[in-house]
């Protein structure tokens, strides 16, 4: 396997495990609209992932940098390409952690509901936008002979892409509600169940749509036995939701995330970005990519540093394993 080869999958790997841990962080977002009654029930969703999600976030830094070392010209097609989405990302994620910051700053109870409002709509807003852009990675889009994207932001949001992000939104948003339900204790963990078992029938029609619709575009038997993981894990999920079993639902909804992605990573490989004008004009990963020796490089930084980043978040996660509920919320100290 060529270093290049090896890049694509450590890139795989990265947004992987973005979407897995971010994954639960948008859905609980998600979650402070439609799960939490009361202002404390919304502090009791929010710090449930207060200590986790500023780490989460630092796999999309290291996606968005390994991809911009090891495959520049991919980093450059994609970012210029899609420039007024990832913008909105990137607000929406500015946005995010300002909020969850500022939002206790002051006891007025407008400037809280504010901030609360906003980390609703920049959790969902991303966990729709990255499955549109996903859908249209995988699907291909316009690039020229030159390797530029030459169509308009409209061509982005073709029924594929929007399909790809109504997954993303529902998948995202039960991920976070059996994350909820593991994390938290009372009345809160009992309706996060119930609200697990709707939002995730209503996941697996749609990921079903969408993952089938891959397989018969351009999937192969790799990608058709990603496909039968991502959608047999995402039942089992729903039936250890419904008997309890909140640790078996979440492993079990991170393993459909993780097939699900891999699946589209199986379809791509080995283009990065498939024009749609010309197949010979798609980005791959020997036209993309960095200089041998670039690639020789950061794979000896990525062997020392990634033990070290994967050892201080597993250490975070078990230090805030507890769960939480309304009663370990302490009165506002203003």
């Amino acid at each position: 396997m060529e270093l290049h080869d090896v890049w694509f999958v450590l890139i795989a790997v990265l947004w992987t495990g973005y979407f897995f841990l971010e994954g639960f962080d948008f859905g609980v977002g998600v979650l402070t609209k439609l799960l939490a009654r009361n202002r404390a029930e919304k502090r009791v969703l929010i710090n449930t992932i207060g200590p986790v999600w500023d780490g989460n976030e630092v796999w999309l830094l290291t996606a968005g940098g390994a991809t911009f070392a090891a495959f520049p010209e991919w980093y450059a097609t994609l970012f210029s390409g899609f420039y007024l989405p990832l913008l909105v990302i990137l607000v929406c994620l500015i946005v995010r952690g300002v909020a969850f910051e500022y939002r206790v700053k002051r006891p007025e109870e407008r400037w809280q509901r504010n901030w609360e409002t906003a980390i609703f709509w920049t959790s969902l807003l991303p966990a729709f936008l990255w499955g549109v852009a996903f859908g249209n990675i995988v699907h291909g889009v316009k690039i020229d002979r030159d390797l530029e994207y030459v169509g308009s932001v409209w061509d982005l949001l073709n029924p594929y892409a929007l399909l790809g992000g109504l997954v993303t939104l529902t998948l995202f948003t039960f991920h976070g509600t059996v994350f909820t339900a593991l994390k938290t204790v009372g009345e809160i963990r009992e309706r996060a169940r119930t609200l697990a078992l709707r939002v995730g029938l209503v996941t697996a029609v749609l990921a079903l749509a969408f993952l089938v619709w891959t397989q018969v575009d351009s999937g192969d038997g790799k990608s058709l036995a990603a496909l039968v993981v991502a959608v047999a894990a995402l039942v089992v999920a729903l039936v250890a939701n419904q008997a309890g079993r909140e640790g078996w639902s979440f492993a079990l909804s991170g393993v459909t995330i993780v097939a699900a992605v891999a699946m589209l990573f199986l379809t791509l490989f080995p283009n990065v970005m498939p024009s749609t004008l010309n197949a010979d004009w798609s980005l791959t990963v020997t036209n993309a990519s960095s200089s041998p020796y670039t690639l020789k490089i950061m794979t000896w930084l990525a062997a020392v540093a990634t033990p070290v980043v994967l050892l201080y978040q597993g250490w975070t996660y078990w230090v805030f394993r507890k769960r939480i509920g309304t009663q370990h919320i302490a009165e506002p100290a203003h």
